[in-house]
C-alpha cells in the first residue's frame, strides 16, 4: 500500500503519515509519530502540506487538534481533481513547450515498474492503433492480474492493437483472447522466429521492451515512426491470414 501511495505523488513520509492515520483513525501528533517512527516535528511539518493536499482533515477537541484521513474512496476523486487541475493548463503548457528538431527525445526505463510505466505511456494516446511485433515475454515479469490491469485500461482508452506474434507457449493466452481484447494478431512461428523483445508502434513513438535485460526505450520521431509502421505494414500482408 505504502508503494502505491507513492506512485500517486504522495513522499514517503506523507504516504506513511496518511496510512497510521488511517489506521488509528481520529487521533493526535504524538500517536501518528509514535505510528510511523516519524519525528513528531517532522510530523507537524508534513501534517501542514497534507491538510492543504486533502489528505487529511482536522477537528478540535478542546484545545487538543485531532487529525484524521480522509476516506480511502475520496482518494480517486483527490486524483481525479489534479488531472483536471492539468487538463486545464494542458494548452499552455504545450504552447510553450520549446521543441527543437535536435532535441532528444529517448526515455529509458529500468526494472518492473520502468516497463509498466514505458506500457502506460501508450494509455496516453486514446483511440488510436497499436501496431507491432510481440512474444509472451512480457509473462514472465508480469503476472497475469497485472496484465488484466492493463489492458482493462487500453481498453477503456479505446486503443486497439495489430500485432505479428510468435506462436510460443507463453503466448497463447494471448492469441486466445484476442478477439474481446481489441486486438489483432497474425501468428508466426516461434521457432523459426525466436522473437524474445516486443516492440510498439503508436502516435509519433516506438517503444521497445526487452524482458531479459529489464529495460524499456522510448523513442519519439515522426520519421522513425513512419519508417517502422511501413515495415511493420509489409510483414503483415506478408503473413497469411490463417496461420
Amino acid at each position: 500500500m505504502l508503494e502505491t501511495l507513492k506512485k500517486t505523488g504522495l513522499e514517503d513520509k506523507k504516504a506513511r503519515i496518511y496510512l497510521a492515520a488511517l489506521e488509528l483513525g481520529e487521533t493526535t501528533i504524538i500517536e501518528i509519530a509514535r505510528k510511523t517512527s516519524i519525528k513528531r516535528t517532522t510530523v507537524y511539518e508534513n501534517m501542514d502540506e497534507m491538510l492543504n493536499m486533502g489528505y487529511i482533515r482536522v477537528t478540535t477537541k478542546g484545545k487538543r487538534k485531532h487529525y484524521f484521513a480522509i476516506d480511502p474512496h475520496e482518494l480517486k476523486a483527490l486524483i481525479r481533481k489534479k488531472e483536471s487541475l492539468i487538463d486545464q493548463i494542458l494548452p499552455d503548457l504545450i504552447s510553450i513547450n520549446n521543441v527543437s528538431e535536435v532535441k532528444p527525445k529517448v526515455w529509458f526505463y529500468h526494472g518492473k515498474e520502468g516497463i509498466l510505466e514505458a506500457y502506460e505511456d501508450i494509455l496516453n494516446y486514446p483511440n488510436i492503433e497499436v501496431v507491432g511485433w510481440a512474444s509472451g515475454e512480457v509473462l514472465k515479469m508480469f503476472n497475469w492480474k497485472d496484465v488484466e490491469q492493463y489492458v482493462a485500461k487500453r481498453q477503456r482508452k479505446k486503443i486497439m492493437e495489430t500485432l505479428i506474434m510468435t506462436g510460443d507457449k507463453e503466448a497463447q493466452v494471448f492469441i486466445e483472447s484476442a478477439s474481446h481484447q481489441l486486438r489483432k494478431l497474425k501468428v508466426i512461428d516461434a521457432e523459426e522466429y525466436p522473437f524474445k523483445i516486443e516492440i510498439n508502434v503508436y502516435a509519433n513513438r516506438v517503444a521497445l521492451f526487452s524482458v531479459k535485460d529489464k529495460m524499456a526505450v522510448i523513442l519519439e520521431s515522426e520519421p522513425i515512426t513512419a519508417a517502422m509502421r511501413m515495415i511493420f505494414n509489409i510483414c503483415w500482408k506478408a503473413i497469411p491470414d490463417k496461420n
